[in-house]
């Protein structure tokens, strides 16, 4: 059998059938009523319940069917963002905690963002060769530079959340965007600790090993312009 654990979508407004659990306060009757109606009253409760939700059937000689499903539905209050964090998930209260449920969600959002991260910043996604040794390479690569970037952030959101800054919006996507675009600074500074200096001719060997095209026989489009 294959579990999930989903977000519930900000229009989805499911009907609350029965309830596993409600917690941190007074009870409040839900049965009967939709999520929207229910979460104002929680008060910072945790709720723990049971939802019909609507999905559609894949479509059949032209027809699409539409259906009710039982799923779980747990609501978690984040303090941070002041609101509930809602979760649609077929793994029972037998096997997991509403809280463990936001952490299991948290952990899974974390690692998309991950990839995320090591694609659109540092180049995962620009592999373009079948070698497999040079795509181990440059998967250690973006591997190793998503280390260094992580451990200057952890040092700069220690410091700004000395300082009293909402660490909340020290975000790991924007953190990714600062650090690529002054990438070459830190390795400047680094080069600076070790006593390295590069000079004219380091850059010119630079140039001329990069600007070397190993696709010597590929047609170029509007080549006649360069000739």
């Amino acid at each position: 059998m294959v579990f999930f654990v989903s977000r519930l979508k900000g229009s989805a407004d499911p009907l609350i059938v029965s309830v596993n659990s409600i917690c941190r306060g007074r009870s409040v009757d839900v049965v009967g009523k939709r999520v929207s109606e229910v979460l104002p009253k929680l008060k910072r409760q945790i709720l723990d319940v049971e939802v019909e939700v609507q999905i559609k059937r894949g479509r059949y000689k032209g027809k699409q069917r539409k259906d009710t499903v039982q799923f779980r539905l747990v609501a978690v209050y984040n303090k941070e963002v002041g609101k509930y964090h809602t979760y649609l998930t077929n793994i029972s209260c037998d096997v997991l905690k509403p809280e463990e449920i936001a952490s299991l969600y948290g952990a899974r959002w974390e690692i998309e963002l991950i990839f995320k991260e090591l694609k659109s910043r540092y180049a995962l996604d620009m592999i373009k060769t079948t070698n497999p040794q040079i795509i181990e390479a440059l998967i250690w690569v973006a591997i190793l530079t998503l280390l260094a970037s992580r451990l200057i952030y952890n040092l700069v959101r220690r410091k700004a959340e000395a300082q009293g800054k909402e660490v909340i919006r020290f975000t790991h996507l924007r953190w990714s965007v600062i650090f690529s675009e002054t990438a070459d600074k830190h390795l400047t500074a680094l080069l600076r600790y070790l006593n390295i200096k590069m000079d004219m001719m380091d850059f010119y060997s630079l140039y001329d090993n990069q600007s070397f095209d190993p696709h010597a026989n590929r047609r170029r489009f509007r080549e006649e312009w360069w000739s």
